[in-house]
């Protein structure tokens, strides 16, 4: 019995860490401070030069930040990028991702 209830605990406090490191897009997007450049709704960007991320797709959106952070994309407006994706991590990166793509 023991065999089994050390795995399935386990497994239940993964799931609540997970759930717990994992913010809400939205509230990662805040405390990142996109908004300061890309507009607190995503949609109004400081800079006409700056991108409008709202409904954004979701992959599109992972593997530009996820690219811009590792250097892989270095262009543009790249570089003021490259210091605060420094500051999120993959995870953040997703979840602000799968929220851009939820906005309209």
């Amino acid at each position: 019995m023991s065999k089994l209830v050390v795995p399935a605990v386990f497994a239940a406090l993964s799931l609540t860490v997970s759930t717990t490191v994992l913010a809400d897009g939205a509230d990662v997007y805040k405390k990142k401070t996109c908004w300061s450049c890309h507009g607190k709704d995503a949609k109004s960007p400081i800079m006409g030069m700056y991108p409008k991320l709202a409904g954004q797709n979701a992959d599109y959106a992972y593997n530009q930040m996820k690219d811009i952070k590792s250097g892989a994309r270095d262009n543009g407006q790249t570089a003021a990028m490259k210091g605060v994706m420094g500051l999120v991590n993959d995870a953040e990166i997703r979840e602000i991702a799968d929220w851009l793509a939820t906005l309209k």
